[in-house]
């Protein structure tokens, strides 16, 4: 056999390989939930990784939506509000302000890169910032809450936003200065629609992060009235008892939005990545 061949055998091998450690770490878990979910509480107990002796996931879903006189309707709703407004005014934000680090260099902007940097190394303050939300009459408001996911994913937004606007020639800038285009119309009519691909990825992950967010939803929106499908986690377990069945029935109704988001753009997401990695 020659060295070409031995390569590509060796491919092939380290191709399945892959395969079968992807299998594992991520479709294995899956499956796990699938079958908790569709068993009864008494075999559910067990948590061993078997199919299910007759299949209940219907009926178990059925209780798990009118757990708490609709917790689950109120929390779906919350959540999906959340998502969208937090996603849209990170996007705005975030993609204008890495036109203008990466447009203007005065000390202002690298002093504002700095912080962005920043933000992506200090962890957040809890117990300030609720005293902050509290002194604003934003605590306990979806409003805020929305605040807080727009900031805390800033950092990460704006540099995505910025080292792919490196990408975009400078002389586009000046070519639509001259015919008349400049301000809010230059960002939006000219700039904007060329990131798209860097704006699918960030939508994505911020849908995914945003929508599976815990613990934000969890210090800075308490109360049943205000549950994101995160919190309802919570109805499924207590001190002395555990539903495994409806929990993990609720874990497989979250994961299913997060999860056909990531199956329709998971090519886009991988071209976004990848699209600002190399200066035009």
């Amino acid at each position: 056999m020659t060295i070409k061949g031995k390569t590509k055998y060796r491919s092939i091998w380290a191709d399945i390989l892959g395969v079968l450690v992807a299998g594992i770490i991520f479709v294995l878990p899956f499956v796990f939930i699938l079958f908790t979910a569709a068993k009864n509480q008494t075999d559910s107990s067990a948590l061993d990784f078997t199919p299910p002796k007759h299949w209940q996931l219907w009926s178990n879903l059925k209780a798990v939506l009118a757990t708490e006189h609709g917790i689950m309707v109120r929390a779906t709703l919350n959540t999906f509000i959340l998502t969208v407004f937090s996603v849209i005014l990170l996007v705005l934000i975030s993609g204008m302000t890495g036109y203008v680090l990466q447009r203007k260099k005065t000390k202002i902007t690298s002093i504002a890169s700095f912080l962005v940097l920043t933000a992506l190394i200090i962890p957040p303050a809890i117990v300030p910032t609720i005293w902050v939300l509290q002194r604003i009459h934003l605590y306990r408001s979806m409003t805020g809450l929305v605040f807080i996911e727009v900031t805390y994913g800033m950092g990460f937004a704006i540099l995505l936003y910025r080292n792919f606007m490196a990408t975009i020639p400078r002389e586009l800038d000046e070519a639509a200065i001259i015919d008349g285009c400049s301000g809010w119309n230059l960002y939006f009519r000219v700039i904007f629609p060329l990131l798209r691909p860097v704006t699918i990825t960030l939508i994505i992950v911020a849908i995914v992060g945003i929508f599976n967010d815990f613990v934000n939803p969890l210090y800075f929106l308490p109360g049943s009235q205000n549950a994101t499908l995160q919190a309802t986690l919570f109805s499924f377990q207590g001190r002395f008892n555990t539903q495994w069945n409806l929990l993990f029935t609720d874990i497989l109704y979250i994961t299913i939005f997060p999860l056909l988001a990531f199956i329709f753009f998971n090519r886009k997401i991988v071209a976004g990545m990848t699209a600002g990695s190399i200066k035009g």
